[in-house]
């Protein structure tokens, strides 16, 4: 992507649908969700996850949250426990991400997950980027659009600023809503532990 501009693309159906190709061709999709933007590509592809890391300067031992389109996605990949389930069942859509033991034989990029034996999983309520989870057709890893130790980004603008030329195409669906990242809850380890404290808090996770 080096010397070439990223190109932007609108946030309606036409646009949300050649993002979702683009991200099953391999490329380096942004786009919003309800907590900040994503910098999304194909969990399954090696080299287009190995594109992520290149084009935020993100070390490679940090794995990636993976996004899924629904529920059934996420139980392909993952070991859902019925304690993950009610958690699920209560907050997703939305911005809680659940760390769970990875399925045996999941295709998901070893790069993605660090080397990890656990995946961490989210589906985002944002309608732009339901539809185009849903138009991808596979998980999507996408850690926020932004260089590496830089501000998480919440608008198309502030994507560009970091990443202009470095990733394929940007989805501009205005200024996200929550503007703080999702909360990560870790359900391998028991109690749970909450490794990034975010937008749901610990006494509605201790509700359900």
């Amino acid at each position: 992507m080096s010397g070439r501009l990223t190109r932007r693309l609108s946030a309606d159906s036409v646009g949300c649908l050649e993002a979702g190709t683009l991200v099953r061709e391999g490329k380096l999709v942004a786009f919003p969700t309800e907590t900040v933007y994503g910098l999304g590509a194909d969990a399954t592809n090696a080299l287009a996850v190995a594109g992520i890391y290149e084009a935020k300067g993100r070390p490679r031992f940090n794995p990636l949250i993976i996004h899924v389109a629904d529920q059934e996605q996420a139980r392909i990949v993952a070991l859902v426990s019925p304690r993950a389930e009610a958690l699920m069942t209560h907050f997703w859509p939305g911005p809680l991400t659940l760390v769970l033991p990875l399925r045996a034989g999941a295709a998901i990029s070893d790069l993605a997950l660090a080397g990890h034996s656990s995946i961490a999983l989210r589906m985002p309520s944002h309608p732009v980027a339901r539809a185009l989870l849903r138009a991808a057709a596979v998980p999507v890893a996408a850690p926020s659009a932004n260089l590496f130790s830089r501000p998480s980004p919440t608008t198309a603008e502030h994507v560009l600023q970091d990443l202009d030329g470095r990733i394929d195409v940007v989805v501009d669906g205005g200024a996200t809503t929550v503007g703080v990242e999702s909360t990560v809850l870790d359900l391998t380890e028991s109690p749970a532990v909450i490794l990034r404290p975010g937008a749901v808090g610990l006494d509605a996770i201790r509700t359900v």
